[in-house]
């Protein structure tokens, strides 16, 4: 009894002595650690290697391929060029209308009222009445594949209250991405002045909303009916005809107005390569459809990709005495992927993994560390942030005074 109320009164004044992190150097909170791959990668193909052969594209005033894991670039034309890019605007809203989902904001089954505002709207529509109600998920099936203003508008006043308050929240999404050649002025397209954006921007655009897998669920789609138990029932087909007669294709967002000619955001996946094709300024939609498979060719014949990481590859795993958890898993971020010309040699990389932030408690998705991808020459050429599995909280003190004893009790803790 003695004894253990020794144990006791020791653990209470060591308990400080023995909070410390495994692995986690207490000096610069940092360590590395390099691993060998085994697996056959090539080398990155960088921005200043992208092909810039417009016969490509003669006819659209810009465009650009890129690679969508990556977000290598491997063709560009006036990638910059400020734009008028019509519907390809409603994939910023898309993008918000997800992010409302998965935060449990809004829900599929919620049921939306269209305004006489939206039912009025006019241009490509599924013609809402006022008052009409449909569902958040067959509003989305509109805007998706009809490219539908008023479905747009109608979900646009459902989240933000009015369309107006909408757009705030469209802009601010584009500059949380970086993108410094977009503007909206409306969240449909519609042609309007200091609306604008670039195929630079599109293709960023198209990339975010391409992280929310569910938008292939609706793109991807070529036909489909709304109101289908009732007397106006309408049948909905997809503005994308590469959806349908291109191999591999599932996405994304076409557009069309007087300013901005014919447009389309085209994404298409073959084996891990996914591929994300812009046109703008076309001058109609066969030369439109023509031209973005054209890029997407180009990319498929010449290009290959590697995915080297995924997010579900554990990298490391570390230990923190405070931690509720006793091994404490780190991930990838984002994929980690080598894009390279089909013609260039394999190669083998190394990774450095360095923790950078072990302060509890640590939220899956926050970044806690990063891996560094290095070629045969020690040359850094990819990161990537790391992350925790799963959210790992600080032990309380009871929690933290329990582990301790049984620390003692296993003699994984000495006095000598």
């Amino acid at each position: 009894m003695k004894k253990t109320c020794l144990l006791l009164m020791l653990s209470i004044l060591l308990i400080p002595c023995f909070v410390k992190a495994e692995e986690i150097n207490n000096t610069n909170n940092e360590t590395e650690v390099k691993e060998e791959s085994s697996e056959d990668n090539t080398t990155k193909e960088s921005n200043n290697d992208s092909s810039t052969d417009t016969s490509l594209i003669p006819n659209a005033t810009s465009g650009i391929l890129m690679d969508a894991t990556t977000g290598d670039i491997i063709f560009e034309k006036n990638k910059d060029e400020q734009v008028a890019v019509a519907s390809m605007t409603k994939m910023v809203a898309q993008i918000i209308i997800l992010e409302q989902i998965e935060s449990g904001k809004i829900k599929w089954t919620d049921i939306v009222t269209a305004s006489a505002n939206a039912s009025g709207m006019g241009g490509s529509q599924i013609y809402l009445t006022t008052g009409e109600e449909m569902t958040v998920e067959e509003m989305m099936k509109g805007i998706s594949m009809a490219s539908a203003n008023d479905a747009t508008v109608a979900m646009a006043e459902f989240i933000a209250g009015t369309e107006v308050e909408f757009v705030e929240m469209m802009n601010k999404k584009v500059k949380e991405l970086g993108l410094k050649n977009t503007h909206f002025k409306n969240c449909t397209g519609l042609d309007e002045d200091d609306h604008y954006s670039s195929a630079y921007d599109m293709a960023i655009i198209a990339k975010e909303l391409l992280k929310h897998e569910k938008i292939l669920e609706f793109s991807s789609v070529y036909e489909d009916y709304l109101r289908e138990d009732t007397d106006n029932k309408f049948w909905l087909v997809n503005t994308n005809k590469l959806v349908r007669f291109y191999e591999g294709a599932d996405g994304l967002k076409t557009g069309h107005t007087d300013a901005a000619k014919y447009c389309l955001a085209a994404t298409a996946k073959r084996n891990d390569l996914r591929l994300i094709a812009i046109v703008l300024g076309e001058e109609n939609s066969g030369i439109r459809n023509s031209e973005t498979m054209s890029l997407l060719d180009y990319g498929f014949n010449n290009y290959k990709i590697e995915i080297l990481k995924t997010t579900d590859d554990i990298v490391k795993e570390i230990s923190l005495d405070k931690a509720t958890s006793s091994k404490i898993s780190l991930v990838p971020l984002n994929d980690i992927a080598i894009l390279s010309k089909k013609s260039e040699d394999v190669k083998k990389y190394t990774y450095d993994i360095k923790i950078t932030n072990s302060d509890l408690p640590l939220k899956k998705g926050s970044k806690v560390g990063k891996i560094i991808v290095k070629d045969s020459d020690n040359n850094s050429i990819k990161e990537e942030f790391l992350t925790v599995t799963e959210n790992i909280d600080k032990l309380n003190f009871l929690e933290l005074l329990g582990k301790t004893l049984t620390d003692i009790m296993v003699g994984n803790i000495s006095f000598i």
